[in-house]
Protein backbone atom coordinates (compact mmCIF):
# COMPACT_ATOMS: atom_id res chain seq x y z
CA UNK A 1 0.00 0.00 0.00
CA UNK A 2 0.97 3.59 -0.88
CA UNK A 3 2.37 5.75 1.98
CA UNK A 4 -0.57 7.80 4.29
CA UNK A 5 1.04 10.75 2.70
CA UNK A 6 1.51 10.18 -0.50
CA UNK A 7 -0.93 10.28 -3.01
CA UNK A 8 -1.88 8.10 -6.54
CA UNK A 9 -2.66 9.89 -9.17
CA UNK A 10 -3.76 7.84 -12.65
CA UNK A 11 -2.55 9.60 -16.02
CA UNK A 12 -3.85 9.26 -19.53
CA UNK A 13 -2.01 10.53 -22.55
CA UNK A 14 -3.37 9.82 -26.08
CA UNK A 15 -2.56 6.62 -27.13
CA UNK A 16 -0.56 5.54 -24.18
CA UNK A 17 -2.75 2.80 -21.71
CA UNK A 18 -3.35 4.47 -18.26
CA UNK A 19 -0.68 4.76 -16.07
CA UNK A 20 -0.21 5.58 -11.71
CA UNK A 21 2.12 8.19 -10.86
CA UNK A 22 2.89 8.09 -7.28
CA UNK A 23 3.49 11.24 -5.76
CA UNK A 24 4.85 11.37 -2.02
CA UNK A 25 4.56 15.65 -2.17
CA UNK A 26 1.70 17.51 -2.54
CA UNK A 27 1.14 19.70 -5.47
CA UNK A 28 0.85 22.82 -3.52
CA UNK A 29 4.26 21.58 -1.59
CA UNK A 30 5.81 21.15 -4.98
CA UNK A 31 4.63 24.82 -6.54
CA UNK A 32 5.72 26.06 -3.54
CA UNK A 33 9.48 24.81 -3.77
CA UNK A 34 9.69 25.98 -7.75
CA UNK A 35 8.91 29.67 -6.21
CA UNK A 36 11.56 29.38 -3.55
CA UNK A 37 14.16 27.73 -5.97
CA UNK A 38 13.35 30.06 -8.61
CA UNK A 39 13.49 33.39 -5.84
CA UNK A 40 16.75 31.71 -4.28
CA UNK A 41 18.13 32.09 -7.69
CA UNK A 42 17.03 35.89 -7.92
CA UNK A 43 18.86 36.52 -4.47
CA UNK A 44 22.26 34.81 -5.88
CA UNK A 45 21.89 36.85 -8.88
CA UNK A 46 21.62 39.93 -7.15
CA UNK A 47 24.47 39.05 -4.82
CA UNK A 48 26.70 38.62 -7.96
CA UNK A 49 26.07 41.15 -10.39
CA UNK A 50 28.99 43.60 -11.23
CA UNK A 51 30.28 46.11 -12.88
CA UNK A 52 29.75 44.76 -16.09
CA UNK A 53 26.36 45.34 -16.04
CA UNK A 54 27.45 49.30 -16.64
CA UNK A 55 29.51 48.30 -19.32
CA UNK A 56 26.42 46.90 -21.01
CA UNK A 57 24.75 49.67 -20.42
CA UNK A 58 27.82 51.89 -21.45
CA UNK A 59 27.53 50.16 -24.70
CA UNK A 60 24.49 50.33 -25.69
CA UNK A 61 23.95 53.99 -24.71
CA UNK A 62 27.19 54.54 -27.01
CA UNK A 63 24.76 53.20 -30.11
CA UNK A 64 22.42 54.99 -31.69
CA UNK A 65 21.56 51.72 -33.73
CA UNK A 66 18.89 49.16 -32.62
CA UNK A 67 20.28 46.75 -30.09
CA UNK A 68 19.22 43.08 -31.46
CA UNK A 69 18.23 40.34 -28.95
CA UNK A 70 18.92 36.80 -29.85
CA UNK A 71 18.24 33.22 -28.26
CA UNK A 72 16.31 30.05 -28.87
CA UNK A 73 14.18 28.04 -27.12
CA UNK A 74 12.91 29.19 -23.91
CA UNK A 75 15.93 31.91 -23.77
CA UNK A 76 14.51 33.31 -27.04
CA UNK A 77 10.93 33.76 -25.45
CA UNK A 78 12.29 35.86 -22.57
CA UNK A 79 15.05 37.18 -25.37
CA UNK A 80 11.32 38.65 -27.02
CA UNK A 81 10.49 39.98 -23.98
CA UNK A 82 13.58 41.89 -23.30
CA UNK A 83 13.25 43.39 -26.44
CA UNK A 84 9.77 44.48 -26.59
CA UNK A 85 10.82 46.46 -22.78
CA UNK A 86 14.07 48.25 -24.16
CA UNK A 87 11.96 49.03 -27.05
CA UNK A 88 8.84 50.77 -24.93
CA UNK A 89 11.35 52.24 -22.77
CA UNK A 90 13.37 54.45 -25.17
CA UNK A 91 15.93 51.71 -26.58
CA UNK A 92 15.09 50.83 -30.08
CA UNK A 93 15.56 46.97 -30.18
CA UNK A 94 14.02 44.06 -31.92
CA UNK A 95 14.54 39.95 -31.67
CA UNK A 96 15.99 38.15 -34.11
CA UNK A 97 15.97 34.37 -34.07
CA UNK A 98 19.13 32.73 -35.06
CA UNK A 99 17.74 30.36 -37.21
CA UNK A 100 16.53 32.73 -39.14
CA UNK A 101 20.00 35.16 -38.74
CA UNK A 102 21.79 32.08 -40.41
CA UNK A 103 19.48 32.41 -43.59
CA UNK A 104 19.80 35.55 -44.47
CA UNK A 105 18.42 37.84 -41.67
CA UNK A 106 21.98 38.58 -40.26
CA UNK A 107 21.57 41.85 -42.75
CA UNK A 108 19.48 43.29 -39.75
CA UNK A 109 22.28 43.21 -38.04
CA UNK A 110 24.00 47.11 -39.04
CA UNK A 111 27.39 48.62 -38.22
CA UNK A 112 26.28 50.09 -34.82
CA UNK A 113 24.36 47.71 -33.58
CA UNK A 114 24.58 45.96 -30.42
CA UNK A 115 23.82 42.12 -30.04
CA UNK A 116 22.81 40.82 -26.76
CA UNK A 117 22.87 36.30 -26.95
CA UNK A 118 21.21 34.67 -24.15
CA UNK A 119 22.02 31.11 -23.38
CA UNK A 120 22.65 29.43 -20.20
CA UNK A 121 24.77 27.27 -21.28
CA UNK A 122 26.39 28.90 -23.85
CA UNK A 123 26.54 26.56 -26.39
CA UNK A 124 23.31 26.64 -28.30
CA UNK A 125 24.46 25.63 -31.49
CA UNK A 126 22.37 28.08 -33.50
CA UNK A 127 24.29 31.37 -32.22
CA UNK A 128 26.99 29.70 -33.95
CA UNK A 129 26.45 31.88 -37.07
CA UNK A 130 25.40 34.68 -35.23
CA UNK A 131 28.77 35.18 -32.83
CA UNK A 132 31.08 34.94 -35.81
CA UNK A 133 29.07 37.12 -38.03
CA UNK A 134 29.29 40.05 -34.87
CA UNK A 135 33.23 39.17 -34.61
CA UNK A 136 33.86 39.63 -38.08
CA UNK A 137 32.20 42.75 -38.24
CA UNK A 138 32.91 44.20 -34.82
CA UNK A 139 29.44 44.19 -33.75
CA UNK A 140 29.85 44.36 -29.92
CA UNK A 141 28.21 41.91 -28.45
CA UNK A 142 26.71 40.97 -24.66
CA UNK A 143 26.20 38.11 -23.51
CA UNK A 144 23.93 36.15 -20.69
CA UNK A 145 25.29 33.12 -19.93
CA UNK A 146 26.34 31.38 -17.08
CA UNK A 147 29.54 29.26 -18.35
CA UNK A 148 32.40 32.06 -19.20
CA UNK A 149 34.69 29.74 -21.18
CA UNK A 150 31.62 28.76 -23.47
CA UNK A 151 31.32 29.78 -26.77
CA UNK A 152 29.19 32.37 -25.98
CA UNK A 153 31.02 33.48 -23.49
CA UNK A 154 34.42 33.56 -25.16
CA UNK A 155 33.00 35.37 -27.79
CA UNK A 156 31.23 38.06 -25.75
CA UNK A 157 32.79 41.29 -25.62
CA UNK A 158 30.54 41.92 -21.81
CA UNK A 159 29.42 39.16 -20.15
CA UNK A 160 26.45 39.42 -18.05
CA UNK A 161 27.22 36.52 -16.29
CA UNK A 162 24.22 34.28 -14.55
CA UNK A 163 25.39 32.10 -11.97
CA UNK A 164 24.96 28.20 -11.79
CA UNK A 165 21.62 27.63 -10.27
CA UNK A 166 19.76 24.36 -9.85
CA UNK A 167 16.25 24.09 -11.73
CA UNK A 168 13.20 24.38 -10.23
CA UNK A 169 12.35 21.25 -12.53
CA UNK A 170 12.02 18.04 -10.50
CA UNK A 171 14.24 16.57 -12.98
CA UNK A 172 17.06 19.30 -13.30
CA UNK A 173 15.71 19.71 -17.25
CA UNK A 174 13.44 22.65 -17.85
CA UNK A 175 14.57 26.03 -17.90
CA UNK A 176 12.76 27.77 -14.63
CA UNK A 177 15.39 28.88 -12.73
CA UNK A 178 17.54 30.20 -15.77
CA UNK A 179 15.03 31.86 -17.66
CA UNK A 180 14.05 33.48 -14.04
CA UNK A 181 17.46 34.90 -14.06
CA UNK A 182 17.71 35.85 -17.76
CA UNK A 183 14.08 37.78 -17.53
CA UNK A 184 14.86 39.66 -14.15
CA UNK A 185 18.43 40.57 -15.42
CA UNK A 186 16.92 41.82 -18.53
CA UNK A 187 14.71 43.97 -16.68
CA UNK A 188 17.54 45.20 -14.57
CA UNK A 189 19.05 46.53 -17.99
CA UNK A 190 15.95 48.01 -19.26
CA UNK A 191 15.36 50.35 -16.32
CA UNK A 192 18.58 51.25 -15.56
CA UNK A 193 18.90 52.25 -19.69
CA UNK A 194 15.49 53.77 -18.89
CA UNK A 195 16.63 55.74 -16.04
CA UNK A 196 20.15 57.03 -17.68
CA UNK A 197 17.99 58.00 -20.69
CA UNK A 198 15.81 60.16 -17.92
CA UNK A 199 12.48 58.34 -19.79
CA UNK A 200 9.19 60.27 -19.03
CA UNK A 201 5.85 59.48 -18.18
CA UNK A 202 4.97 61.38 -21.15
CA UNK A 203 7.62 60.02 -23.00
CA UNK A 204 5.97 56.01 -22.50
CA UNK A 205 2.55 57.43 -23.02
CA UNK A 206 3.81 58.41 -26.23
CA UNK A 207 4.56 54.45 -27.16
CA UNK A 208 2.21 53.31 -25.27
CA UNK A 209 -1.38 54.57 -27.32
CA UNK A 210 -3.28 51.75 -27.07
CA UNK A 211 -5.26 49.56 -24.06
CA UNK A 212 -5.97 50.84 -20.92
CA UNK A 213 -3.08 52.15 -19.98
CA UNK A 214 -2.01 53.93 -22.90
CA UNK A 215 -5.83 55.62 -22.81
CA UNK A 216 -4.73 56.96 -18.87
CA UNK A 217 -1.59 57.99 -20.05
CA UNK A 218 -3.15 60.28 -22.87
CA UNK A 219 -3.88 64.20 -22.17
CA UNK A 220 -7.37 65.52 -21.71
CA UNK A 221 -6.83 67.51 -24.96
CA UNK A 222 -5.94 64.32 -26.91
CA UNK A 223 -9.18 62.94 -25.45
CA UNK A 224 -11.27 65.64 -26.65
CA UNK A 225 -9.80 66.04 -30.16
CA UNK A 226 -11.47 62.54 -30.29
CA UNK A 227 -14.54 63.40 -29.29
CA UNK A 228 -16.02 66.04 -30.73
CA UNK A 229 -19.97 66.06 -29.56
CA UNK A 230 -21.44 69.76 -29.33
CA UNK A 231 -21.22 71.38 -25.82
CA UNK A 232 -24.07 71.90 -23.67
CA UNK A 233 -23.01 75.55 -22.92
CA UNK A 234 -25.93 78.61 -22.50
CA UNK A 235 -25.00 82.00 -22.20
CA UNK A 236 -25.51 83.79 -18.36
CA UNK A 237 -28.99 85.66 -19.17
CA UNK A 238 -30.50 81.72 -20.34
CA UNK A 239 -34.05 81.32 -19.08
CA UNK A 240 -34.54 78.29 -17.06
CA UNK A 241 -36.79 76.49 -19.39
CA UNK A 242 -33.57 76.91 -22.21
CA UNK A 243 -31.70 75.49 -19.33
CA UNK A 244 -33.63 72.31 -18.91
CA UNK A 245 -33.46 72.36 -22.65
CA UNK A 246 -29.55 72.16 -22.74
CA UNK A 247 -29.25 69.81 -20.03
CA UNK A 248 -31.49 67.54 -21.58
CA UNK A 249 -30.63 67.60 -25.14
CA UNK A 250 -26.55 67.79 -24.33
CA UNK A 251 -27.38 64.46 -22.63
CA UNK A 252 -24.74 65.01 -19.81
CA UNK A 253 -26.20 66.18 -16.96
CA UNK A 254 -25.10 69.66 -17.17
CA UNK A 255 -24.52 72.96 -18.90
CA UNK A 256 -21.91 75.44 -19.18
CA UNK A 257 -22.31 79.08 -18.48
CA UNK A 258 -20.43 81.15 -20.87
CA UNK A 259 -20.39 85.24 -20.66
CA UNK A 260 -19.96 87.25 -23.98
CA UNK A 261 -16.62 86.68 -24.79
CA UNK A 262 -17.16 83.01 -24.23
CA UNK A 263 -15.47 82.49 -21.16
CA UNK A 264 -16.39 79.36 -18.84
CA UNK A 265 -18.06 81.03 -15.46
CA UNK A 266 -20.05 78.76 -14.44
CA UNK A 267 -21.82 74.98 -14.19
CA UNK A 268 -25.54 74.03 -14.31
CA UNK A 269 -26.34 70.65 -13.51
CA UNK A 270 -29.41 68.78 -13.32
CA UNK A 271 -28.99 68.54 -9.60
CA UNK A 272 -29.12 72.57 -9.54
CA UNK A 273 -32.46 72.19 -11.86
CA UNK A 274 -34.09 70.10 -8.97
CA UNK A 275 -33.54 72.32 -6.15
CA UNK A 276 -34.28 75.15 -7.96
CA UNK A 277 -37.64 73.65 -8.81
CA UNK A 278 -38.52 72.57 -5.17
CA UNK A 279 -37.33 76.00 -4.04
CA UNK A 280 -40.10 77.38 -6.79
CA UNK A 281 -37.32 79.45 -8.27
CA UNK A 282 -38.40 78.43 -12.03
CA UNK A 283 -38.35 82.10 -13.66
CA UNK A 284 -34.61 82.46 -12.62
CA UNK A 285 -31.43 82.99 -14.83
CA UNK A 286 -29.04 80.58 -15.47
CA UNK A 287 -26.58 83.04 -13.70
CA UNK A 288 -28.86 82.72 -10.48
CA UNK A 289 -29.10 79.11 -10.79
CA UNK A 290 -25.56 78.36 -11.72
CA UNK A 291 -22.19 76.87 -9.28
CA UNK A 292 -19.66 79.69 -10.20
CA UNK A 293 -15.97 78.88 -10.76
CA UNK A 294 -16.62 74.98 -11.55
CA UNK A 295 -13.92 72.90 -11.93
CA UNK A 296 -11.93 72.53 -14.95
CA UNK A 297 -9.79 70.60 -16.55
CA UNK A 298 -6.17 71.66 -18.07
CA UNK A 299 -6.04 70.48 -22.00
CA UNK A 300 -2.30 69.24 -20.57
CA UNK A 301 -3.37 67.41 -17.67
CA UNK A 302 -3.27 63.57 -17.95
CA UNK A 303 -6.24 61.58 -17.97
CA UNK A 304 -5.08 59.40 -15.25
CA UNK A 305 -5.20 62.84 -13.06
CA UNK A 306 -8.59 63.30 -14.43
CA UNK A 307 -9.98 60.46 -13.59
CA UNK A 308 -7.86 60.58 -10.15
CA UNK A 309 -9.32 64.35 -9.33
CA UNK A 310 -13.15 63.53 -10.42
CA UNK A 311 -12.83 60.46 -7.94
CA UNK A 312 -11.48 62.58 -4.58
CA UNK A 313 -13.82 65.38 -5.36
CA UNK A 314 -16.88 63.55 -6.44
CA UNK A 315 -17.36 64.96 -9.77
CA UNK A 316 -19.14 63.12 -12.52
CA UNK A 317 -17.66 65.74 -15.52
CA UNK A 318 -16.09 69.02 -15.94
CA UNK A 319 -15.30 71.15 -18.89
CA UNK A 320 -11.80 71.45 -20.40
CA UNK A 321 -10.94 75.09 -20.98
CA UNK A 322 -8.38 76.22 -23.12
CA UNK A 323 -5.71 79.22 -22.39
CA UNK A 324 -8.51 81.98 -22.71
CA UNK A 325 -11.15 80.48 -20.15
CA UNK A 326 -13.21 78.88 -23.03
CA UNK A 327 -14.60 75.68 -22.90
CA UNK A 328 -12.97 73.30 -25.28
CA UNK A 329 -14.57 69.95 -24.25
CA UNK A 330 -16.21 67.98 -21.65
CA UNK A 331 -15.05 64.84 -20.10
CA UNK A 332 -17.97 62.89 -18.23
CA UNK A 333 -17.05 59.84 -16.12
CA UNK A 334 -20.18 57.57 -17.53
CA UNK A 335 -18.25 58.07 -20.85
CA UNK A 336 -14.61 57.04 -19.03
CA UNK A 337 -16.12 54.15 -17.90
CA UNK A 338 -17.88 53.09 -20.88
CA UNK A 339 -14.59 53.29 -23.19
CA UNK A 340 -12.68 51.92 -20.56
CA UNK A 341 -11.02 54.15 -19.02
CA UNK A 342 -11.92 53.01 -15.37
Amino acid sequence: MPPSNSRTRHQRQPGVRSITVLTSQSDLDLARNVIRTERNALEKLEQTLGPSLEEAVSTILATDRHVIVAGVGKSGHIGQKIAASLASTGTPSFFLHPTEASHGDLGMIVPGSVVIAISYSGESRELIDLLRYCKSNAIPLIAMTRARESTLGRYADVLLELPTVPEACPNGLAPTSSTTMALALGDALTIVLMARRGFSTEDFGFRHPGGKLGRTLQTAGDYIRDHKDPLPLASAGASFEELVIAVSEGRKGCVGIIDETRKLIGMVTDGDLRRAILAGRTNASAREVMTPGPRTIDPDARMMSVIKSFSENRISNAFVVDETGAPAGLIDMKDLLAEGYV
